[in-house]
This record gives C-alpha cells, sequence and structure tokens, in this order.
C-alpha cells in the first residue's frame, strides 16, 4: 500500500515535505497570505505524496545520527527557500517596472495594498503585477513551479550540493538581484523615455511661452501619454513578461544542474 511505503520510508518523506513546505512559503503568487496556511499545508502534503514513489526509487542517503538528519532536513528547507526566493526575484521586476514611471507620470503618492506582496506599492506597479500574474499563470507557472522546483530539483540535487556550490550560488544571487534591475529598466523604459521627453518639451513651452500655465496642464498630458504608451506597448511587454518568467525556469535548472556536477 501506498500509506505502508511512505510510513516505512518516512524520513525520505519528511525530507521531500520539508523542501516542498519550504517552496511553498517564498514561490512567486501561491505564497501570499490571501491564500490559507492550511490550503498551503495541504498542497504542500500532497505535492510530496505524489513525488515521494520517484524520489524513493532514485534514493536518499539517511544519516544515522538523530542531529545529522534535523540538520538534514533544515538544509531541505533552505533549497527550497532558496529555489523560491530566485523565483520571487525574477517576478518583483515587474512591481518595480511600475514603480520606476509612477512618480513621473503623477501617480507616486497613490499608494495601493497589494495582497500578494503584503505592502503597499504605487498603483501602476500593482497593475503590471497583476498583468503578470496573468500571464505567470498562462504560461504555465503554476505547474512548472513543482515540476522544476520540486521534481527536478530532487532529481538533480540534494542539500549537500548547494554547500558544496556556495560560492556559485551566492555569485547567481548577486546576478539575479542585477537582473531584476535591468528587467525592471526594460520593462519601464519605453514610458520613462516618452515621459522625459514630455518633460523637454514641456521645458521649452514653458521657455517660449511663459504666460501659458504648463505646471498645471504637464500633470494631465504626462497621464494621458503614459497610458497610450502602456496600452500600444502592452503586447510588446506581455510577451516580454513570459520571456523573463521562462527565464527564470532557465536559471534554475543552470542552477540543478551546476549544483549536481553537470558541466
Amino acid at each position: 500500500m501506498f500509506i505502508d511505503d511512505i510510513a516505512a520510508n518516512a524520513q525520505i518523506f519528511l525530507l521531500i515535505l520539508a523542501r516542498v513546505i519550504a517552496l511553498v512559503q517564498v514561490a512567486p503568487l501561491i505564497s501570499s497570505a490571501a491564500i490559507p496556511q492550511i490550503a498551503k499545508i495541504g498542497i504542500s502534503f500532497f505535492t510530496a505524496a505524489a513525488v515521494f514513489p520517484w524520489i524513493q526509487a532514485i534514493g536518499y542517503p539517511i544519516p544515522e545520527s538523530g542531529l545529522a538528519f534535523a540538520a538534514l532536513i533544515l538544509g531541505e528547507a533552505l533549497v527550497g527557500i532558496l529555489i523560491g526566493f530566485i523565483l520571487q526575484i525574477i517576478y518583483t521586476a515587474f512591481l518595480v517596472a511600475g514603480q520606476f514611471f509612477s512618480l513621473q507620470m503623477g501617480f507616486g503618492a497613490s499608494q495601493v495594498f497589494d495582497p500578494l506582496a503584503q505592502i503597499e506599492i504605487p498603483i501602476m506597479g500593482q497593475f503590471l503585477n497583476v498583468i503578470a500574474m496573468f500571464v505567470f499563470i498562462a504560461v504555465g507557472g503554476f505547474q512548472r513551479i513543482f515540476l522544476v522546483g520540486v521534481y527536478r530539483s530532487f532529481e538533480a540535487v540534494r542539500a549537500v550540493d548547494f554547500v558544496l556550490q556556495r560560492e556559485y550560488i551566492f555569485r547567481m544571487f548577486l546576478t539575479s538581484l542585477g537582473e531584476l534591475f535591468e528587467h525592471s529598466l526594460v520593462i519601464a523604459f519605453p514610458i520613462v523615455g516618452t515621459l522625459f521627453l514630455v518633460s523637454i518639451s514641456m521645458g521649452l513651452l514653458a521657455k517660449a511661452a511663459p504666460q501659458m500655465n504648463l505646471l498645471m496642464m504637464g500633470f494631465p498630458i504626462a497621464i494621458a501619454v503614459s497610458f497610450l504608451i502602456l496600452f500600444l506597448t502592452l503586447p510588446v511587454l506581455m510577451e516580454g513578461f513570459g520571456r523573463i518568467i521562462d527565464a527564470s525556469f532557465l536559471k534554475l535548472l543552470e542552477l540543478f544542474d551546476r549544483a549536481g556536477g553537470v558541466p
């Protein structure tokens, strides 16, 4: 019986469950506080049960010491946090992109509560965040979190492998943080660049016609131009969102191959 196999190999199941729970608590969207904690624990349990037969067939060395096993569980939890955090860093690029041009278009003071991130963010950041959420679902992000983040990770690496490759992982963190701002600037550049040209044009008009109240006219012009550019470039942005999400999972596979010793 399946339940008997889990009971007989409870140590392996606990290691799987520790990594899956940590991943669910940190990964994009499913880590939201809007999702009940009991639902996260339930999906973690069923995911661990689903991949248990494959992990059992592959084999996982269990230490004899109880202290070593506790350290191994902690290491598996840290691996899950690492995997979820890398995905979360890439996903945050959409939120940061909206913050780049919110102030220039006059929406810098408009803060809304984001139930996913549990913080107050500019309204344009929330707008891009919602679009990215739909793109994430459309490209199969949820399925890939469990296929890549759980099954592929157990197939490729263990907690000890990450310890041995800690220098590479540290460099990967720094690279991911740099790519966060790079992707954010690329997403926000059409609107930021257009608003920069609008500001220059308004400055030239203010010099040419000082009697015009350009300070009051500038806000509606900047808002109108920003929304126009945003809706014109939205199809291209959605395609870019999909490529960024794909790149985050490819980065995870690269991490697994490097930590697992694959050249």
